[in-house]
């Protein structure tokens, strides 16, 4: 953003000098251009800070962050929660609140389950890289409370609808003490039917550390008929376990910025945020071989 600014400073300056408007103005349209494509880059850090992989101390343990996105989902999610806890794996649902105030006691189980909720906007708009400031506050303050009224925990990190933002998102964020989480790599399962090819999105040159991106919610339905994830998750959590990787949620792999106490909720969480980590076998810090 300083150097936006800065770019725009300058362009400002060369306007004025007889004969250097051209260059001004393209000083200014290669800055927006920059702009753009960094905000439809959902992995990219030029807007902001931006988690793509657990930190170092995680990794170094075997760890692994598997997110599902856009739920909750009355029919897949519960499955989902089933397949984890049969793997003793845990997981973070970055859940739309809307959805999730529909299904309050779903949203429950799944903290009860010790996994993670953390917060994917309050309606999933497919806009929501277009707000300004008074909008993305809206939208996610709104969401934050909604989250954590349900689940007595004040979610610490945000994932954008379809991973778009733009550069007045981030000080929005850092004035609800979340941080933004993307992902090391996605399997598209809300688009391809077939789960071979999910899963090889997602396993190849796997390694510790990396942040892992499916969906309980807009789930796609494969050949079988039945939601693609729901094929996909046991085979991914199989391999980990073949590996040695160790899935783990957010809350436990990410320190949060400040401990901000939820403004009401059922006290289903700890009061410190903690929760309890999934042992596995001896972890492994080494890049996984694709089979």
């Amino acid at each position: 953003m300083k150097a936006s600014a800065a770019v725009h400073a300058g362009a400002a300056a060369l306007a004025l000098a007889p004969g250097l408007w051209p260059w001004a103005a393209g000083a200014v349209l290669a800055n927006q251009a920059v702009l753009t494509a960094a905000g439809l880059w959902p992995r990219s850090a030029l807007l902001g800070p931006n988690i793509t992989r657990l930190p170092p101390a995680s990794a170094a343990r075997g760890e692994i962050a598997i997110t599902l996105d856009d739920g909750p989902d009355p029919e897949v999610t519960p499955a989902v929660l089933d397949q984890l806890e049969a793997a003793g794996a845990k997981a973070t649902f970055f859940c739309i609140a809307a959805r999730a105030a529909a299904h309050p006691a779903l949203v429950r189980e799944i903290v009860r389950r010790g996994h993670s909720v953390q917060n994917h906007s309050h309606v999933h708009r497919h806009h929501f890289a277009l707000l300004g400031p008074r909008g993305f506050a809206a939208e996610i303050g709104r969401a934050q409370a909604v989250l954590a009224d349900l689940t007595g925990r004040m979610p610490h990190c945000f994932r954008a609808p379809a991973g778009l933002r733009n550069p007045l998102l981030d000080p929005v964020l850092h004035r609800l003490n979340l941080q933004l989480v993307s992902w090391t790599r996605r399997g598209f399962d809300t688009r391809d039917p077939d789960p071979a090819r999910v899963l090889q999105r997602l396993t190849k040159h796997l390694s510790a550390g990396d942040i892992l991106l499916l969906h309980d919610g807009h789930a796609r339905q494969g050949a079988s008929g039945g939601p693609v994830i729901l094929e996909v998750l046991p085979r991914l959590l199989l391999r980990l376990h073949e590996h040695g990787l160790s899935p783990v949620s957010l809350d436990s792999a990410l320190p949060r910025r400040h401990a901000t106490p939820p403004p009401g909720g059922n006290g289903n969480a700890h009061e410190d945020g903690s929760e309890g980590r999934t042992r596995g076998p001896a972890p492994r810090t080494g890049r996984m071989a694709h089979r």
